[in-house]
Order: structure tokens, then C-alpha cells, then sequence
């Protein structure tokens, strides 16, 4: 067989990419290592839920574009994302807003808000903040700092907010009003029926091959009398792993989710995520799957994550962007930049982090380039 494009990975990326491809009459071959599609995406239902097995997935964008795009392939219900925090007894909204700062400090108006938080600040005295507790404290104040950011971040990144760069956190969302609205853009849902349906329609029409790797699919491609011909290859797995780590390996933050089926339960938290933001308390949060469509059913399932190191072997999440992988990942950049047939896209082809619309934004870009 002769294919235009071996596309590796089925997520978002290279699932966008497959169908613009096929639009345009190209034939692709679709693989991944997972034994499904749709990447971190990916849901599976459980006693009539759809479950996000890697973590909460909530579809935002303010691009027509890509709303309109993925409306193609899926309807979407009108979830609005408003999570929750718990700091020992205490129970916040988030993002924080005037419901947060009511509860936290008692008072009524944006004014008294905004005086508390700036004199935190200026007491604080910071100017040119050397960390990340140095440059949340000169956002937000204290108060907000050690109950709502420091022991997350620190259980997410795994290192005291002290040793981790100031950029970390270029801002944090402030609104003096009560929006209790996580996202500030102008389209939000879930598409009815999970994201792997979304996916599968995307990929319709396109040969799909699951539990195999790329590594895998070249080695048994060799051992055929004839081998199959890939014109390009669309790559989405991670950089370093192409090149054999040849340079080292980049360092990401990994996930492990801890899954629980409450039977007879029909609402364990009452909302979709709530985040558990005292260091003492191992998991980041606690997603309620059923809350993410409104359901009603008799029982639900809840996930708690569990932010871990990350090492070779194990499935990578976060890019660590600090200034020794940002070099490196710049090393790896340049030799895929010689690899005149091999195009590298998303999250780990490129070493950033995507939000959804985002990397179907930039999948439909890459296609309309090439």
C-alpha cells in the first residue's frame, strides 16, 4: 500500500489533520499505541456515564472557527465550568472572585476587596519576584496565596512553590464580580455522548490500527515482502522519543487517576470538579463525571487525581517548560527541522501544553499549510 500519511497518534491533532487530510482525497493510516482513540480525550461510559479517563476534559474557545469545526462531529450541551476548592474545612470558588473573597475575608463590595488585596501586596514589598510564592504573593496577596495556590502547586509540580521559576505563573485570574464561570470565553460544553465519539466521527472513512507504536509499525513495515510506502508522516508522539533521546530526555509531570464506582450514590459533591488545595491532601482534585452532562442516574462515578514524577515509560502530561527543557527542546527542534518528510505536531511533538481548541486550531493551520 502506498499512503500519503502515516498518522501517528489519534488524538485531537492527529485526528483533525487525518480528516482534513481525507477531505482533500489524501489516504492516511492512523495509528496509536492506546488501544482507542482520542488521546487524553479520550471517555468511556460507565453505569450510563461518560467517564474522562484522563482527567476532565471542558471544551472552551472563543474561535468560530474551531467551535463551528467541532460542532461537525458532535452536539455539545451547555456545561459551564465553576469548580469548587476545599482548604481544610473551608469550602471556596474558584476562579477567584467576589464569592471567594466574601467568604474568605467577610465582605460585600469589589472595593473592600480590592483594598485588602492591595495592601497585602504592597506589605508583601515584592518588585521583581525570583519564584513562584514570590510572584503569586505579588498577584494576588497572601490570604489567597497560601489557601488557594501554594499546596496545590506544589502537589502538581511536586517541588515547593520556592524552588519553582516565577513564570510559572504569569497570572492568575482575579474578577471583582460574582462569576463563578471558570472560563472567560464565548463558546463552552461537552459534547453529548463523550469526546471518543467526537473523535471516531472525525476519523471516519480513515484506516485506523490501535495498540501498535510507531517503532512497532516501522520494524513490522521492514520485515514485509512489500513494504507499505508513507510519503510524510505526521508525528504527535513525543519529540525525544523520535530521536531515540539521543540529546537526553525531557521532563514532564505525570497523572495517575484513581477511579471509584458509588453504588446507590446519585450525588457524591454536587458539582463537577472540586479542587482540594491543602498540602496535606494527596490528590489535586476529585472529578464527578456525571455532573459534566447532568445526570441523573441511580449512581456515580467519581476520579481522584494524583499528580506523580514523571520518568521514561511513563505516560507524559505535562511539559516541565523551565529553562534546561525549553533549551533542550529547542536542541530537538532544530534536528526535526531536517526531517524533510516528518511534520511534528501537538502536545508532545511539540512541548507545550494545549488547550483542546487550541491544538485543533493548530492542526487545522498545519493542514491548510501543506
Amino acid at each position: 500500500m502506498t499512503y500519503d500519511y502515516l498518522i501517528v497518534g489519534a488524538g485531537l491533532y492527529g485526528a483533525v489533520f487525518a480528516h482534513e487530510a481525507r477531505e482533500k482525497g489524501l489516504k492516511c493510516l492512523v495509528i496509536d499505541k492506546r488501544g482507542a482513540v482520542a488521546g487524553n480525550v479520550y471517555t468511556e461510559e460507565e453505569r450510563g456515564i461518560q467517564v474522562h479517563k484522563y482527567g476532565a476534559h471542558i471544551f472552551h474557545t472563543s474561535n468560530e472557527r474551531v467551535w463551528d469545526y467541532v460542532r461537525r462531529f458532535a452536539r455539545f450541551n451547555h456545561f459551564v465550568n465553576a469548580p469548587v476548592a476545599i482548604y481544610g474545612e473551608e469550602l471556596y470558588n474558584l476562579p477567584f472572585n467576589m464569592n471567594t473573597f466574601s467568604k474568605m475575608w467577610g465582605i460585600r463590595t469589589p472595593q473592600e476587596a480590592k483594598a485588602i488585596i492591595e495592601k497585602q501586596i504592597a506589605e508583601a514589598g515584592i518588585t521583581e519576584p525570583s519564584n513562584l510564592e514570590e510572584q503569586a504573593i505579588r498577584l494576588v496577596g497572601r490570604d489567597i496565596y497560601e489557601k488557594l495556590v501554594k499546596g496545590y502547586t506544589q502537589k502538581q509540580w511536586g517541588r515547593d512553590c520556592r524552588d519553582l521559576p516565577a513564570f510559572i505563573i504569569r497570572r492568575l485570574p482575579v474578577r471583582f464580580t460574582f462569576d463563578n464561570n471558570y472560563f472567560n470565553d464565548i463558546y463552552q460544553g461537552i459534547p453529548i455522548g463523550g469526546y471518543t465519539a467526537m473523535v471516531e466521527r472525525m476519523l471516519e472513512g480513515c484506516e485506523v490500527r490501535l495498540g501498535i507504536t510507531y517503532r512497532e509499525l516501522l520494524e513490522e513495515n521492514a520485515g514485509k515482502e512489500q513494504p507499505d510506502e508513507f510519503r510524510k508522516v505526521l508525528y504527535t508522539g513525543p519529540i525525544d522519543e523520535f530521536f531515540h533521546f539521543s540529546l537526553g530526555a525531557l521532563e514532564y509531570r505525570s497523572l495517575r487517576f484513581e477511579e471509584e464506582i458509588l453504588e446507590g450514590c446519585d450525588n457524591f459533591q454536587g458539582n463537577a470538579a472540586v479542587n482540594y488545595t491543602s498540602a496535606d491532601v494527596p490528590y489535586t482534585r476529585i472529578i464527578e463525571h456525571k455532573h459534566f452532562e447532568f445526570g441523573t442516574q441511580p449512581d456515580t462515578v467519581i476520579t481522584r487525581e494524583y499528580p506523580t514524577e514523571w520518568k521514561p515509560g511513563d505516560e507524559p502530561f505535562y511539559p516541565v517548560n523551565n529553562e534546561r527543557n525549553t533549551q533542550l527542546y529547542e536542541k530537538y527542534r532544530a534536528l526535526a527541522a531536517q526531517e524533510k518528510n516528518v511534520i511534528f505536531g501537538g502536545r508532545l511533538g511539540e512541548y507545550k501544553y494545549y488547550d483542546m481548541d487550541k491544538v485543533i486550531l493548530a492542526a487545522l493551520e498545519a493542514a491548510d499549510r501543506i
